[in-house]
């Protein structure tokens, strides 16, 4: 993974070939389809699967907790499993890069079909059709999420990511209450 890395990040993801990221990691391509499926799996890995663990961190969380507070803290399991280090490669290769952007934002897609039904739960629909008021939230805590990183990304992802998603948060209050 971290050849591959190196490689995407000094040739960019779609000009770097399988064969360059198996002779710079020593193995085989069998070797390398034996453990990624795709190029794009090398960046994301399991995270576009971690849709479940963010909706189990949700449900542990209060049911009168307001839902950005809840689901800022539910996202706060990615950074447990992930180095910064790893955030600022992976971010900086979806600024970069047209397919892992799309790999991305299907990852989003999948993990809104996850939490979309627990946040109706929590905040109801408003008489709006089954689904719309989930999907809005979680469409809209997820492109605060992009936002945030991309600026951690822009300013050398120094300081930190949590801070810049609550800053987006409390943006988004700010100009509903305002």
């Amino acid at each position: 993974m971290d050849a591959a890395l190196a490689l995407f990040l000094e040739h960019g993801f779609e000009e770097t070939t399988v064969d360059q990221v198996v002779a710079a990691a020593g193995i085989s391509r069998r070797s390398f389809f034996r453990y990624f499926g795709t190029k794009e799996d090398i960046v994301f890995g399991d995270l576009a699967e971690q849709g479940p663990a963010i909706l189990e961190a949700l449900r542990e969380r209060p049911d009168d907790e307001p839902i950005w507070e809840a689901l800022g803290h539910a996202f706060g399991v990615l950074t447990t499993r992930m180095s910064p280090e790893r955030g600022a490669m992976i971010g900086r290769l979806v600024t970069t890069s047209p397919a892992l952007r799309a790999a991305h934002l299907e990852k989003h897609l999948r993990w809104q079909e996850v939490l979309a039904p627990e946040v109706e739960r929590r905040v109801g629909t408003g008489g709006a059709p089954a689904g719309l008021v989930g999907e809005a939230i979680v469409a809209t805590v997820l492109a605060c999420l992009d936002a945030a990183s991309a600026a951690w990304v822009r300013q050398g992802a120094d300081g930190g990511l949590d801070e810049l998603r609550r800053l987006t948060y409390a943006a988004l209050t700010a100009v509903r209450s305002g």
